[in-house]
């Protein structure tokens, strides 16, 4: 369970470039719920997503991670609970580095990472086995650099390594935003076969209307830093991606919002 009580955060306060990031953030995650953030450019969904993870520290409020208040804890400390995978398909591993040792990294998360010489070949044939139901032919080259990998087959392996440990919690920030539709398609599938399968606790980030109403167990819809709509049990099983359509042109409406705002509202894709 997470607990994310009363969390506010303000970027360069007392200047002329101020932006309240999270305003009085409240939410309680239950064990093996996946949450999906949604919101437009701006909204806060990321911002509490790196609040989490430990990016930063908020200006107030408290971050209750199975019993432990993480609210202080360096980001490297929080590895130990979190795994996390980025946006971006070349972050998160170590390029220069095979994949066997990229696996042997995320198998030690928390423990003595510390590598010998030569990977034991028991190890190895766990990696292989753990590899092969990606279906990528991953499992026949474990001795490949990392970096030489595709987007999706090295978001996939990220997807593998940051679940591997089974944390407390899986944080995934728009993992298949850099990916082409196809691939997206797949690493979605290793997504809830591995969330499903591990039970894990996940928030997850994402500016796909269809991803959000076929996900997770509960939608928070973030507007201006503040969660302004919470959908879970059948309430969220309900709803179709031209219902969240109309909740953001009920949003612009409401709020009138200049032209360069109404565009990022139009960035959201069904």
């Amino acid at each position: 369970m997470i607990e994310i009580l009363n969390i506010s955060k303000t970027f360069n306060p007392g200047t002329i470039n101020e932006v309240p990031a999270l305003r009085n953030i409240n939410c309680i995650v239950d064990d093996a719920s996946f949450v999906v953030l949604l919101g437009t450019n701006g909204s806060g969904k990321s911002t509490l997503l790196g609040a989490v993870a430990g990016n930063f520290y908020p200006d107030k409020g408290s971050i209750i991670l199975d019993g432990v208040d993480v609210t202080r804890l360096p980001e490297h400390k929080r590895a130990k609970y979190i795994g996390r995978v980025f946006q971006n398909p070349f972050s998160g591993t170590a390029p220069d580095m095979s994949i066997a040792e990229n696996l042997s990294l995320a198998a030690k998360r928390g423990l003595n990472r510390n590598l010998g010489r030569a990977l034991p070949k028991k190890l190895i044939e766990d990696f292989r086995a753990r590899v092969k139901p990606l279906n990528m032919g991953l499992e026949d080259r474990l001795d490949s650099p990392i970096g030489r990998l595709s987007g999706g087959q090295r978001q996939a392996l990220t997807l593998l390594m940051a679940s591997w440990r089974k944390p407390n919690l899986l944080l995934l920030d728009e993992h298949t935003a850099a990916l082409d539709p196809k691939t997206a398609t797949k690493v979605i599938q290793l997504t809830e076969e591995i969330v499903g399968k591990s039970g894990l606790t996940t928030m997850m980030v994402t500016h796909s209307m269809q991803q959000a109403v076929k996900m997770g167990d509960r939608i928070l819809l973030l507007h201006k830093g503040r969660i302004v709509y919470d959908f879970k049990g059948q309430e969220k099983k309900r709803l179709k991606s031209n219902d969240l359509l109309a909740l953001f042109d009920e949003i612009r409406k409401k709020e009138q919002i200049d032209p360069a705002a109404a565009e990022m509202f139009s960035n959201f894709y069904i």
